[in-house]
């Protein structure tokens, strides 16, 4: 599968005369095709979009190449020539080279489209130039399309993570990772949907290649002073249109507000603690006085059972007194 990454594919078809236009006849058909395709004589570079892993099309198509005996055709990748055909007109066609897997229609001469098929698609190709020559016997040589490589892969979904800050640090530090993808992608942080220049926040991004990999590995870091605030990564890859975002809340108190709320607490502990000894000690205390009223009581109540006793002795007394005088009398 192969995607357009600019609007116009270039292609250099040739004029031919009365005798190729009656061959040309039963290709109208292609021909309205490639209309959508193709502009003539451009000298641009189109480029073709690639996914990393996957294999692709590079479309190119030349009807000059139909009517022609003797010819050869040549894709070049830069400069290094990766496929070669030649034919002779005796149907004795020839692929003189054939590298690194490509290949091209086997009726591409009939039909002229010689689009030329990856078997896959590397990071290292990005920005890579195709051109397909295609050559007379006896006659110059001239470039039937040019095309150019651009490349990429989706990045991973970014992770967002939010480092509480130390007690005695008032900023907070944000980490957002990303990986596997390509090109270098752009990072952006927002804060309530905002920059986060607007709350003096500072942002560090690191880019690197994975091991044994040529896709990027991006990590980037929010440092800001904030609290109650949302948080949100943004990974965007371009010629993807890919745009990945992350979020986050951060619910966080300044040092400043933690240690007026320690001391808070400090001073309603110690408070609790004087009040707790304070009813302690008149709990105490009230046990005190009872127990002396009950002694007080109890006192009381011996002294006055003392006092009837002894009345009641001085009583019996005086009336053994009365009969041991009339017993006299």
């Amino acid at each position: 599968m192969w995607f357009l990454y600019k609007k116009r594919i270039d292609i250099v078809i040739g004029g031919g005369g009365s005798g190729q236009a009656a061959m040309l006849g039963p290709l109208w058909p292609t021909g309205l095709l490639l209309a959508f395709f193709t502009l003539c004589t451009t000298l641009d570079a189109e480029c073709v979009l690639g996914m990393v892993g996957q294999p692709l099309s590079l479309p190119c198509f030349y009807p000059d190449a139909v009517t022609s005996d003797n010819v050869s055709v040549e894709w070049w990748r830069n400069e290094d020539v990766v496929l070669r055909s030649t034919w002779t007109g005796d149907d004795d066609d020839e692929d003189d080279v054939h590298a690194n897997r490509v290949t091209m229609s086997a009726d591409a001469r009939a039909t002229g489209n010689f689009t030329l098929e990856l078997p896959v698609v590397a990071p290292q190709e990005d920005n890579t130039s195709y051109r397909l020559f295609f050559t007379s016997r006896g006659g110059p040589s001239v470039q039937a399309c040019r095309l150019c490589l651009r490349v990429a892969a989706p990045f991973s979904p970014p992770v967002l993570h939010w480092e509480v800050p130390e007690e005695d640090d008032e900023e907070s530090v944000f980490l957002c990772h990303s990986a596997g993808g390509f090109p270098e992608p752009v990072v952006h942080w927002l804060v309530d949907g905002g920059a986060p220049e607007a709350g003096g926040g500072s942002v560090k991004t690191l880019v690197g290649l994975l091991p044994d990999s040529h896709l990027y590995n991006v990590t980037s870091y929010l440092t800001i002073n904030i609290s109650n605030t949302n948080v949100s990564c943004v990974i965007e890859n371009p010629p993807m249109n890919e745009t990945l975002t992350s979020s986050t809340h951060a619910v966080w108190s300044s040092p400043v507000v933690s240690r007026a709320t320690e001391a808070m607490w400090m001073f309603s502990t110690a408070l609790c603690v004087v009040v707790g000894v304070m009813v302690a000690v008149g709990v105490g205390y009230q046990i005190h006085l009872d127990r002396l009223s009950k002694k007080k009581k109890m006192e009381h109540i011996r002294r006055s059972r003392e006092h009837n006793r002894r009345r009641r002795e001085t009583e019996e007394t005086e009336v053994m007194s009365m009969q041991s005088w009339e017993t006299n009398v």
